[in-house]
């Protein structure tokens, strides 16, 4: 063993920096626990090596080759914004403009970020806006428009360019300014200013022509019993500028290729060469990036879709990539002339950073590092901090309490306007949830408190409780009124507001309730096509939403309701009342 670390330390003096390093990539696989990866590795203009390990589909035990496509998730921010560099060298927009003056339906939080914020602060996540993954995640679309309002609701945790917070929105935004700017998609974009040009013949933006493909790969992740298991593609084209392209590592190196010679493919240029000095400099700080565990290894920086560090005395500019069963790193280290990238079909997974580092060392002819013994102490030290975790969350479980109300009242539809809809539904004595597309059982935990657990497509129950716990919310009137969700860390939980599921009534239907209430005709309730309105002296009209039980919500006023008595058998009703914070009113028909 003492032997074995002296070889180790010691620096490459073989004619072949890489002779050997299958014999680890090997071993990386098998102790990282992984279905498959593959590499490849670029210096000048010649690809050095490229390889696959693993398998592609483990049922089948198909391998990963070289040209495997795996999804690179947001590897592919440095394609987007490299579009906006596209249209600033043609002269249709400038990184310092105001962003929402290039996409009007692009509207931020309040009048200070609409008029502040410019492209380049979005190009390197500096508008103040935190995460808010679990917004497109969760409450997944492929409408573009309907995912971008969605920002106007979205509070920031920051002044604009006062910290870095990573926010693929913000990268959405990118794509779609280039939409209005071209006439064309985002993806044609892609195919036609990167993919066509630099023979990306294998690349795609397209999740259902990925899953057709005879060399894709499938996603995997780890389950709850620590073994490899198959999972569903995860489509993401409403989000696709922040993450949806899919590649291999053979035409990943015609991209890397781009960045180590100044912008040029082939003696042609793809990306001017001011772009490219701009994107892979320093434009906002990520954190202090001082030296940690490693002397040599510092700086934290963002650039455009680029972050920029100090790999142990040569500048690297990484990003890496993670969607459900995919995890990706692509590299260039641009006094070395070399290019690195490594994509496998497990998501969340170290692998990436492992490969490049321990590929890194070779060719720059350092001190090498056992990147990968690193990395599996790391995740035992993180399943011990799991446990205890998960044991302090144990204690803080307040037994032999429950619900304030009976299950059925929880039964609804609950809004958060920077989210969506949570639909909450009461069924043969449970409650359940629609979240998006997750289809969730809700368990009481302690008082209005509720844990949660996945059922996946067949209807099975996930085992593995949620660290995510729903929160139900009474208002005065002790009704619920919301549900507290804390979706996302450092921030305080979101609020997701009670509405009632709404019945649609007929014209005829609604005709029934119109007429003149209390006395001398005060309400007046009449209907404008089939929405039905109800107004008092003095006051603008109000309109009302049908809930069933002969009730009408006002629309824009919380608390407010009208709910009409009816006698058996008979159609109009005999009277009103008007249901209010301050009381319930009771007015007669008139006629």
């Amino acid at each position: 063993m003492a032997l074995s670390s002296l070889a180790q330390s010691k620096k490459q003096k073989t004619g072949d920096p890489l002779a050997g390093i299958d014999t680890l990539l090997n071993r990386v696989l098998k102790d990282q626990q992984v279905a498959g990866f593959a590499v490849a590795v670029v210096k000048g203009d010649q690809v050095i090596y490229s390889k696959g390990f693993g398998y592609r589909d483990l049922e089948n035990k198909k391998p990963v080759t070289p040209n495997t496509l795996f999804a690179i998730g947001s590897s592919t921010k440095s394609f987007t914004s490299a579009l906006i560099g596209l249209q600033q060298k043609e002269g249709k927009l400038s990184f310092d403009g105001i962003a929402t003056s290039y996409l009007p339906q692009l509207k931020f939080y309040n009048d200070n970020m609409n008029s502040q914020i410019t492209v380049r602060d979005m190009m390197c996540h500096r508008t103040g806006l935190s995460r808010y993954d679990l917004s497109w995640f969760v409450f997944n679309t492929s409408n573009r428009d309907s995912i971008i309002q969605r920002v106007r609701y979205m509070e920031p945790t920051a002044a604009v360019r006062e910290k870095w917070q990573y926010n693929n929105f913000m990268f959405l935004a990118q794509g779609m300014i280039v939409e209005k700017l071209t006439g064309k998609t985002w993806e044609q974009n892609i195919k036609e200013k990167f993919f066509d040009p630099l023979e990306m013949n294998r690349s795609n933006t397209d999740i259902f022509k990925f899953e057709k493909d005879s060399d894709a790969s499938l996603p995997y992740t780890i389950n709850d019993k620590g073994a490899i298991e198959k999972i569903d593609y995860f489509n993401i084209d409403g989000m696709g500028p922040a993450g949806s392209i899919n590649s291999s590592v053979n035409d990943m190196t015609h991209w890397l290729k781009v960045w180590i010679n100044g912008g040029s493919y082939k003696g042609k240029e793809i990306l001017p060469a001011s772009y490219i000095r701009e994107a892979a400099s320093s434009q906002m700080v990520m954190n202090g990036g001082l030296p940690e565990e490693d002397e040599d290894i510092y700086l934290s920086t963002y650039g455009f879709g680029w972050m920029i560090s100090s790999y142990r005395g040569h500048y690297m500019v990484e990003h890496g990539g993670n969607i459900n069963g995919f995890s990706a790193s692509v590299s260039f280290f641009p006094t070395d002339k070399l290019g690195i990238v490594v994509l496998t079909n497990q998501n969340g997974s170290p692998v990436p950073k492992i490969v490049y580092s321990s590929i890194a060392d070779r060719i720059l002819e350092l001190e090498n590092t056992d990147w990968n013994s690193r990395a599996v102490k790391a995740k035992n030290e993180a399943r011990e901090r799991e446990k205890a975790t998960k044991k302090t969350a144990e204690n803080a479980h307040v037994l032999n309490t429950k619900p304030s109300h009976p299950l059925k009242d929880y039964d609804g539809l609950f809004d958060n306007p920077a989210y969506g809809v949570i639909n909450v539904s009461f069924k043969n004595d449970s409650l359940f949830a629609m979240m998006g597309k997750e289809k969730l059982l809700l368990r009481h935990y302690h008082y209005d408190v509720f844990s949660i657990s996945g059922i996946d497509k067949k209807g099975k129950i996930d085992t593995a409780e949620s660290d995510l716990r729903f929160n139900f919310i009474s208002g005065q009137d002790g009704k619920i009124e919301g549900i507290s969700i804390p979706l996302e860390r450092g921030m305080k939980p979101a609020i997701f507001n009670y509405k009632p599921r709404t019945v649609e009534l007929s014209a005829a239907e609604l005709e029934n309730y119109t007429g003149s209430y209390g006395e001398k005709g005060m309400a007046k309730v009449y209907l404008k096509g089939k929405v039905l309105f109800v107004s008092v002296p003095g006051q603008p009209e109000y309109e009302t939403v049908s809930v069933g039980n002969d009730t009408f919500n006002f629309k824009n006023l919380k608390g407010f309701s009208l709910k009409f008595e009816k006698k058996e058998g008979v159609s109009k009703p005999l009277s009103v009342s008007f249901i209010q914070p301050n009381g319930t009113f009771k007015q007669v028909r008139q006629h």
